[in-house]
Parts: structure tokens; C-alpha cells; sequence
């Protein structure tokens, strides 16, 4: 069996690491902090749950299946590719890659150019997704520009910022506040969809296979195999650096009381240990981190749309996504934020009811309906529930959903999807699925 080095195996998982770690993995971790206070361990807890551990079963359940549109295609095959296109939309041009350039102009440039004109905005977007660009058309040497380069001059940078919260803190853990009084570990974990981390890890296994094939591992078992060592491993990086993070998001939180989001928590936090060089160096953090994900989410898409286009070729679409892009995040920050909530809340529950069911194949694949009936009723609670979340959806509609079990917790899907999948098997046990082959 073809094997890759532990120093190769290393640095491929840092190259998935690189991917995941963007703009709200640098944002929410802090915000949880500051937020949660003396609770944020628990609160943690539930992060981790959804932010770490979702993401890495996720390239676990891909990776065994054999792609996202195989475990897809078990509940049908409109679905898969319905769901496919839209996950790739969700984190490629419509959502999270023109946040990469939004949210690192916010932290780069803004600071120290707080009223600056729209056009500085559009350069900064341009000369931004033209490097990202450039990097992305050899997606097979992500990991020696990633993995190798971008990723461990980020860590360095993060463990600067971190050590300097250890020798100079400005105080302790503040209290509880706004949505962490509650079941602070639920909480932690709804707010781990905003990382979008198990959506892309749907995706990214694709881009991690071609950097393992292009260091001579050629073996389909192989290339599987290292690809979910890659995932433990970026989950285990991902552990510690949303671990420190939190961390000195309580410190700051408990500190200073004029904040709105993650991003306010760390420039705080920055200011005050290292003055205007602090916000320098917060701003480099955050255009690299974003630099790397927006590299990584070119790739992958740009990847899937030439398999599934092939008449258009690779380089031609990361080009069309870049533009794409380049349109949408002139919109700014927060409107890209505001529509993504919504989006993400319908989308999420059938991700992980997908991977749920992708890691229990042995006994789930024995009862066809399963797939189909479990991501129906998912789908039938989680599109209006997000709706009436995001206040888009009152009445009678929201007054039923209000009224459901986990509701506040955002779980209220969980029992629905739960049934479904219960059902489906019993309707494969009657025969009524016999003719159907996953």
C-alpha cells in the first residue's frame, strides 16, 4: 500500500487546515469568548462539536463514499445535484468568497482608513482575488504555497498574538451575556455553522486527493486513507488555535465592553498590548487566513464545475468565480453577513444529516429509504425554521416552530431528521425499497 511520509502527511493536513481557517474561523472563536465569559469552556464544547468535529467526519464521510455527489445521489440523483450546486455556490462566489475579501479589508484597511471611498474598496477586492487567483490554477501545489508556506507563517502570527495575551492580559473572564445564559453548549454549537467549515469540508477532499496523488500516491485506498489523516489532523490544529482564541476573546470581553462582533473582540485585545502595531499585525493575520480559504474555495469549485462542464476549463472558471466575486463583495461585510445566516441554517441540518448517515453506511446502506425520507423531513423543517429565525417568516408558521422542542437551541430539526431516518428504515424493511441500490 503506497504510503506518504509523516512530514508529507504533516503538511497536507496543514494545507486542509489552511483551507477551513478563513475569515470566521478568525471571528466566531473570539466572539464566543467575549460572549460566553466564565461559561466559554462549556460553550467550547459545543463549537468544537460543530465547528471542529462536524467539518472533520465530513471529509471522513466524503472521502469514504467517494465524493459528495456519491453520498448525495444516495437520497436521488436531482438531489445531488441540486444540493452539490448549491453547496458550491454557498461557498464558493455567492457566500464565503467574497467574505474572505470583505472581512479581511474590514481588518486591513479600514482601521486605518475608516471613511475610505468606495473605489479603495473595489482595488483592494481586485488586487486580492488576482492573487488568490493565480495561486488557485495549480490547485495540485496548494500544498507546498499552503501548506508549507501561508499556513505556518499564520500560526506563527496567531501564536504571537495569543503569547502576548499570556504576559500582558488586561484582566480576567467577564460574565455571561446576550445568547450565552442559557444552554451555553447548544449555543456554542449553532454558532459553529457560521464557520461554514462543514459545508467545505464537503468539498475541499477533492482538492486534498490531487495534492496526495501528486506526491506519488496513486491508490485509490491510499489516497482515502491519507485524505481523512489529513482531516484529523487539521481538525486537531483547528482544536488548539479555536481553544486560544476563546480564550483571549473572554479576556478581552471581560475587559472591554465596546464590541459588535469577533472581529471588535481581537482589535481590543490588539490595541491595548500592542498599540497601532497591533492593528497591523491583526490586519496581516486576517488577509492571510482569508487569502488561503479564498485560495482553497477557488480550487474546489473550480475543480467541480470543470468535471461537470468540461467543454469550460479549469482556469476559465476560477477567472468567472473571481469576478463573480469581485461584484459581490463590494457589497460589504455586513450585508454578505446578513444574508448568509439565513442561508447557512437551512443548508447545515441536511449536511450533517448527510454525514450522519454517509458514517453509518454499513447499516444505513441496508435500508435504502433511510437517505431520502431522513434529508426530506430535514429539509421540510430546516428551510421555514430558518426563515422564521432569520424574522423573514411570522404567523402561524412561526408560532408552530417556536413551540418545538430545541427550538432556542436551533436544534428543532434534530427529532424531525431523527424520525425520518426511523421511518425510511422500516419502509426498506417492508420491501418498499427493495429495487432501490445505493
Amino acid at each position: 500500500m503506497q504510503r506518504l511520509s509523516k512530514r508529507d502527511s504533516f503538511f497536507v493536513g496543514l494545507t486542509l487546515f489552511s483551507m477551513f481557517f478563513g475569515a470566521g474561523n478568525l471571528i466566531f472563536p473570539p466572539f464566543l469568548g467575549a460572549q460566553a465569559g466564565t461559561d466559554t469552556w462549556p460553550a467550547m464544547i459545543g463549537f468544537a462539536m460543530s465547528a471542529i468535529g462536524l467539518p472533520v467526519l465530513g471529509v471522513v464521510a466524503v472521502a469514504q463514499s467517494g465524493g459528495l455527489p456519491v453520498l448525495a445521489g444516495r437520497v436521488s440523483k436531482r438531489f445531488a445535484w441540486l444540493f452539490t450546486l448549491l453547496i458550491y455556490v454557498s461557498i464558493g462566489p455567492g457566500l464565503a468568497i467574497p467574505r474572505t475579501a470583505s472581512t479581511s479589508f474590514e481588518m486591513a484597511v479600514s482601521p486605518f482608513w475608516p471613511d475610505a471611498p468606495l473605489w479603495v474598496l473595489c482595488a483592494y477586492s481586485f488586487v486580492f482575488f488576482a492573487v488568490a487567483m493565480l495561486v488557485a490554477f495549480k490547485p495540485e501545489k496548494l500544498t507546498d504555497r499552503l501548506g508549507k508556506a501561508l499556513g505556518p507563517i499564520l500560526l506563527v502570527l496567531i501564536f504571537v498574538m495569543v503569547a502576548g495575551c499570556f504576559v500582558n492580559a488586561p484582566g480576567g473572564y467577564g460574565v455571561p451575556s446576550r445568547n450565552y445564559t442559557g444552554n451555553v453548549v447548544a449555543q456554542g454549537f449553532v454558532d459553529g455553522y457560521q464557520t461554514m467549515d462543514t459545508i467545505a469540508a464537503l468539498n475541499f477532499g477533492i482538492i486534498i486527493a490531487l495534492n496526495i496523488q501528486n506526491r506519488g500516491v496513486t491508490d485509490e485506498k491510499s489516497v482515502v486513507r491519507h485524505t481523512i489523516r489529513a482531516g484529523w489532523i487539521a481538525g486537531a490544529v483547528l482544536l488548539v488555535v479555536y481553544s486560544a482564541l476563546a480564550h483571549i476573546g473572554a479576556v478581552s470581553g471581560g475587559s472591554f465592553d465596546n464590541y459588535s462582533n469577533g472581529a471588535g473582540v481581537l482589535t481590543n485585545l490588539m490595541s491595548w498590548m500592542y498599540g497601532p502595531a497591533g492593528t497591523a499585525l491583526l490586519g496581516l493575520i486576517f488577509v492571510i487566513a482569508c487569502l488561503n480559504t479564498c485560495i482553497g474555495l477557488f480550487s474546489c469549485c473550480s475543480e467541480y464545475f470543470s468535471l461537470q462542464w468540461p467543454k469550460i476549463p479549469y482556469r476559465a472558471w476560477v477567472v468567472i468565480f473571481a469576478v463573480i466575486s469581485f461584484f459581490v463583495s463590494i457589497a460589504g461585510l455586513n450585508t454578505i453577513l446578513a444574508i448568509s445566516v439565513p442561508i447557512l441554517s437551512a443548508i447545515y441540518p441536511v449536511a450533517i444529516v448527510l454525514i450522519a448517515l454517509g458514517l453509518a453506511h454499513r447499516i444505513t446502506g441496508k435500508a435504502p429509504l433511510c437517505y431520502p425520507v431522513a434529508v426530506a423531513f430535514t429539509i421540510l423543517m430546516s428551510v421555514p425554521g430558518a426563515l422564521v429565525q432569520a424574522k423573514l417568516l411570522g404567523g402561524p408558521v412561526a408560532a408552530f416552530f417556536e413551540d418545538l422542542p430545541l427550538y432556542t437551541e436551533g436544534l428543532y430539526w434534530l427529532l424531525p431528521a431523527v424520525l425520518g431516518g426511523v421511518l425510511g428504515a422500516l419502509a426498506s424493511l417492508l420491501g418498499i425499497g427493495r429495487r432501490r441500490k445505493l
